[in-house]
């Protein structure tokens, strides 16, 4: 399930982007510019769009992303699982202490239960900055994703020359695309080539 909310925000964050790239840089200098449908001409747009589902399920770069997004959640619960089973460890050692009257005094018995609630204001602290941090992260990835493509995209249409490059995430922004303008593969190919993986 966490798995798939990231593969959702990574999913809106690459809709938003490609949505809206409109790749300048044409070298075509000698193709003709495109008229306005309100001037009298046709209007001859270059189009394709990308399957973002497919994109990031076959680009390396977001699949390394979301493992490592992955991995970090599952060190925050196991470490926070770590820390809740001893709390309440020493939860049920005060009860069966204050049911047997093992504290020499009230004081005694009162300074652990204070510092029993201590601790565990500071697990749920913890837990709080844990998420914060994770969700911090999260974003940055999307953003180092967002750029990735952005970049890729600006180069790849330099000989490409598309006038609109758009997203379709299901049935979100395209309805229906003749396959023939599908460039999802040479976009997941061109990525593929130019990411190098960090060495483990």
């Amino acid at each position: 399930m966490k798995k798939t909310k990231f593969i959702l925000n990574g999913l809106l964050a690459l809709a938003t982007v490609l949505v809206f790239a409109q790749c300048a840089g044409n070298t075509n200098a000698g193709a003709p510019a495109p008229t306005s449908p309100a001037a009298g001409g046709s209007l001859n747009m270059k189009i394709a769009y990308v399957e973002i589902d497919s994109l990031l399920s076959k680009y390396n770069f977001w699949k390394d992303l979301n493992e490592q997004m992955i991995k970090k959640e599952e060190n925050i619960r196991t470490t926070l699982n770590e820390k809740g089973k001893k709390l309440e460890a020493e939860a049920r050692e005060f009860e069966r202490k204050i049911q047997n009257n093992g504290f020499a005094t009230r004081e005694r018995a009162e300074q652990e239960q204070a510092r029993l609630v201590k601790q565990q204001q500071e697990l749920q602290a913890l837990q709080q900055k844990l998420a914060e941090e994770l969700a911090v992260e999260n974003q940055n990835y999307n953003l180092q994703m967002r750029d990735s493509i952005n970049s890729f995209l600006k180069t790849y249409n330099q000989t490409k020359g598309y006038d609109l490059i758009i997203s379709n995430t299901g049935f979100d922004n395209l309805l229906y695309g003749n396959p023939a303008y599908n460039i999802t593969d040479e976009i997941v190919e061109g990525l593929n080539a130019r990411y190098a993986p960090a060495k483990k």
